[in-house]
């Protein structure tokens, strides 16, 4: 199995989730990988995020809709089997995909403690937009898209504009923008408050320098299976 075929493995694996096809085949060969192939295929950045992003998105699916895993249990519980690791949805949202940032710490902190697969795993510079592209089945999170290395870039910036186009109101008179809780939870990640108000000027192409930004309740109503229209 060469590179391309193991990101292609992810997006196969999200594809027969959105289909509600029996994916444990997929699974079984996730988990079957050889850690040197894993490790040698997702050699940069953009490897990195279009395979785990995949994983993340099709496994949240999983556990929840055919383990019936609880939504207490089903962020901490090392239930994710790939190359003979066994993770969890916090091992690759904050572990591998914001380099293992302390969950609570805003984006401020490392955890020191993160295992060593983690820590040789990660991507090498934390990018902002995968919390744009990552879905916790819940109605305020962003649909779920397929990602492949050679498009993650465009694919990353479709994501993040649509997504804050959708959940941003602007009150122009009063100098107000009220956005998604994202910004708030992870804060440093964004690089505070210029950070985010630099993004919306690189985004949505809006000015909001001299606003106040107010973050609007998030919605934890489940809403599983949401996709964009678009297949690998």
């Amino acid at each position: 199995m060469n590179p391309v075929q193991l990101i292609k493995l992810s997006e196969q694996l999200l594809l027969e989730v959105k289909l509600q096809k029996d994916s444990s085949a997929l699974q079984l060969k996730l988990k079957e990988l050889e850690l040197a192939l894993l490790e040698n295929s997702l050699i940069n950045d953009e490897r990195k995020k279009a395979f785990w992003i995949n994983i993340y998105n099709a496994y949240y699916q999983i556990l929840r809709i055919d383990r019936k895993v609880a939504l207490t249990d089903i962020y901490k519980k090392k239930l994710i089997s790939i190359a003979g690791k066994s993770l969890s949805l916090d091992d690759v949202e904050h572990g591998v995909l914001r380099r293992y940032r302390h969950k609570y710490s805003l984006g401020l902190f490392s955890n020191p403690l993160s295992p060593k697969f983690i820590k040789k795993n990660a991507v090498d510079i934390l990018d902002y937009r995968i919390h744009f592209a990552l879905n916790c089945g819940a109605k305020s999170c962003p649909p779920i898209a397929f990602y492949s290395p050679t498009n993650i870039n465009a694919q990353l910036d479709r994501a993040t504009q649509s997504f804050l186009d959708e959940q941003s109101q602007f009150k122009d008179n009063r100098k107000v923008v009220s956005t998604t809780s994202l910004f708030k939870w992870f804060y440093f990640d964004f690089g505070g408050e210029k950070g985010i108000k630099r993004i919306f000027a690189e985004q949505l192409n809006k000015d909001i320098s001299d606003y106040k930004i107010t973050y609007t309740q998030y919605s934890w109503d489940e809403e599983l299976v949401n996709f964009t229209a678009e297949n690998p």
